[in-house]
């Protein structure tokens, strides 16, 4: 009466493919993912079935990590803040946020986000994977509609799955398809019982972080008012990363932020921090703080965290008295625009919008991104490579994560380690004219 515990197919290519090359993945790190990054040496003496630490360390380019605004430092004016908040308010609350466990600086940060994103209030989740898989339910139920884009991210999948309600998926960033699914839910109603949907709720990204797509949040936002439905919009990786203030999607194609009624973000990527919020309408936030299994059941988020959070938010904004915020932003823009302008010449394929920080590139073949990594790794560079089961088989793929805190002498031998990396494999693949957008139009900001 049980289905399989595994797939045949996942099981062979556990066996056979992904242990050959496992020594590429899962690789240990120490010390903070800025710039650059240190990597635990390992080898294997039993075709990597296991590994042993060899005692030394590699210090690398690091093109791994989710860094987008260069936060991730262990000195510093954030840092200092949140050694002096552990100080006061000690490592953990050690309670949930209905039991005591909502601290003065939790009320200051919940603030700090809703202003941030311009919104009316929102509420903070201590882990990202959970901001969407524990509050996803507490908005839908049975007798609703979500439509989902089809390369949504694990923690949205779950969530909706969680909540019971109906799933149709639509093609990647397909407006046409989308309308298509919203007219048949219009017209066609529930299964059996042909009443309407009680919610009809559309849940896409703004940066996709397999594939460095922008959503087309002005066509989706006609879609949703013209259908009455509703929009959760996940910017986990787009919050601090794209936009002229670097508020994320909204803010880069100048949107209302009032027009999406459920705005999701992690502080993973861009403020060097962990954990989750939801922005939206005061009512949409205090019924999650009241039903989402989040504020019942998990810890509130640690005071050094919310301290991380608020000292680089509060940087961000400018109210530290400086323009190190719009600095970062810049130059984030910039090392972007340059990387993947330059990365195209060379001749590779990449996914992705020019503005994305987030730059996959092609390789198609499983046994090219184990050399890949290796190679990179062997010359001075640490990045992810993505294969099975997180992208199709044929579609395997280099994934680099740029950040503020990269200098262009770091970009220019990243570019050349790619390059000569990409003549090794023959992985040059494209024929495409040069790329007519550059680097030159963003201004940066000087030093002062």
């Amino acid at each position: 009466g049980f289905v399989p515990l595994y797939q045949t197919w996942e099981s062979f290519y556990s066996w056979y493919v992904y242990r050959r090359i496992q020594d590429c993945f899962c690789r240990p790190v120490s010390g903070v993912p800025g710039a650059k990054m240190v990597v635990i040496d390992r080898e294997s003496n039993d075709h990597r079935w296991s590994f042993q630490y060899t005692g030394g360390h590699s210090t690398v380019l690091n093109f791994g990590s989710y860094n987008y605004l260069g936060f991730s430092q262990n000195s510093g004016p954030c840092a200092e803040e949140v050694e002096q908040t552990i100080k006061n308010y000690g490592v953990s609350v050690c309670g949930s946020r209905q039991e005591l466990g909502y601290l003065d600086l939790h009320k200051q940060m919940d603030r700090l986000v809703a202003d941030y994103l311009g919104v009316e209030d929102a509420y903070t989740v201590p882990m990202g994977f959970a901001t969407n898989s524990m509050n996803i339910p507490s908005l839908v139920g049975k007798g609703c509609l979500i439509l989902s884009d089809e390369l949504n991210h694990a923690s949205l999948i779950l969530g909706c799955r969680l909540s019971g309600a109906k799933i149709k998926t639509f093609k990647h960033n397909c407006m046409k398809d989308l309308e298509k699914n919203l007219r048949e839910a219009i017209v066609d109603k529930q299964p059996r019982t042909h009443r309407p949907w009680k919610k009809i709720l559309i849940v896409v990204e703004g940066v996709y972080s397999m594939e460095g797509s922008i959503v087309k949040l002005p066509e989706v936002l006609r879609l949703k008012k013209k259908y009455k439905a509703y929009l959760y919009l996940d910017e986990a990786h787009s919050i601090g990363a794209i936009g002229p203030h670097g508020k994320g999607v909204v803010d880069y194609f100048g949107l209302n932020p009032r027009d999406v009624d459920i705005m999701m973000g992690t502080f993973t990527k861009s403020f060097g921090a962990v954990g989750g919020y939801i922005g939206g309408s005061q009512a949409l936030v205090n019924h999650l703080r009241l039903y989402s299994h989040s504020a019942i059941y998990s810890s509130s988020m640690a005071p050094g965290v919310a301290q991380q959070i608020v000292s680089s938010m509060n940087i961000m904004l400018g109210r530290d008295g400086t323009r190190e915020g719009e600095k970062r932003i810049q130059q984030l823009k910039w090392n972007t625009r340059y990387f993947r302008r330059r990365l195209q010449e060379m001749g590779f394929i990449l996914y992705g919008n020019k503005d994305s920080p987030v730059v996959p590139l092609l390789m198609f073949m499983p046994s090219k991104i184990a050399k890949f990594s290796r190679e990179s790794l062997n010359r001075g560079m640490g990045v992810v490579v993505v294969g099975f089961p997180a992208t199709p088989m044929t579609k395997c793929r280099a994934r680099f994560c740029l950040s503020a805190s990269h200098t262009k002498e770091m970009l220019d031998e990243a570019l050349q380690i790619t390059s000569d990396i990409g003549d090794l494999l023959a992985i040059k693949y494209s024929k495409a004219e040069p790329p007519s957008y550059s680097e030159n139009d963003v201004p940066l900001v000087e030093d002062s």
